[in-house]
């Protein structure tokens, strides 16, 4: 719900209405019938928070075999408005020069992470936790900034945490990107990779940079330079060391090509 919400609020639009699908196993399992019951209160919280509706939805239940049950998954579409078209925005950084800044709070949360699962083969901890009002505060915060017209991108972290969208953003724009991670946290392996909720990356003209951390203030928004667009490589800085310094157009080769290099093929 959180992310659905904030990758609208990401290109300027005002989350409007959900749909949903939940598909679980035997709800005449106390386990897996508590699975679903939290799934709801859980959607419900979210809704409340966002004050966005569901519309629409179906349950799928009873999707388990002999020996287990499909692991539980409410599914989650959005849709939002946009007041005006001209006040819309991307991911992809735009221009060399802008800085990079970014809003909320990355916390040591690696459990279920992209991270632990493709570097250290384990599926384990606890998953990021979701602190709605921050969520609220950081969404308003940042559609507030794209209608005013002070940011040129804006891209929510989620899989792969800020790496992977500092990543995503400079392949989206074309141009590369430096950014300070000492600046977000000090062990390096939870700046980069966590997948702490309530996160957006956002680049914009140096000029509004007084603008934007007076807006995220008034707003209750955490918002924090970390960085500059400009050149062709993806550069990870922890103090003066380079943690990751790697050309773009090899990283673009690596977004576009998982599949491939999952099967060995690459």
């Amino acid at each position: 719900m959180a992310e659905a919400a904030r990758n609208l609020v990401c290109v300027g639009a005002d989350p409007a209405a959900v749909t949903d699908c939940l598909n679980f196993g035997n709800p005449e399992k106390p386990d897996r019938f508590w699975q679903l019951k939290r799934a709801v209160e859980g959607i419900a919280a979210a809704c409340t928070a966002l004050k966005v509706p569901v519309v629409s939805g179906n349950v799928s239940l009873y999707n388990e075999g002999p020996e287990a049950a499909v692991f539980p998954t409410p599914t989650i579409g959005m849709v939002g408005v946009l007041q005006h078209i001209d006040q819309h925005c991307t991911m992809g950084f735009k221009k060399s020069g802008h800085q990079v800044a970014l809003v909320g709070v990355t916390r040591p949360e690696l459990g279920g992470s992209e991270y632990l699962a493709v570097q250290h083969g384990l599926e384990a901890g606890m998953p990021p936790a979701l602190d709605l009002p921050a969520e609220v505060a950081v969404q308003n915060f940042v559609l507030e900034a794209i209608r005013r017209g002070l940011v040129a991108s804006a891209h929510d972290c989620s899989e792969g945490g800020l790496a992977v969208t500092l990543a995503e953003s400079a392949i989206a724009g074309e141009v590369g990107v430096s950014a300070a991670v000492s600046r977000v946290g000090d062990r390096v392996d939870m700046t980069l990779f966590a997948e702490s909720q309530s996160r957006i990356v956002i680049s914009f003209d140096p000029r509004h940079a007084d603008a934007l951390a007076a807006m995220a203030d008034e707003l209750g928004a955490d918002f924090q330079l970390i960085g500059s667009v400009g050149g062709s490589r993806v550069t990870m800085l922890e103090v003066v060391e380079e943690v990751m310094d790697l050309p773009l157009d090899a990283v673009k080769q690596a977004h576009h090509t998982p599949i491939y290099a999952a099967m060995g093929e690459a």
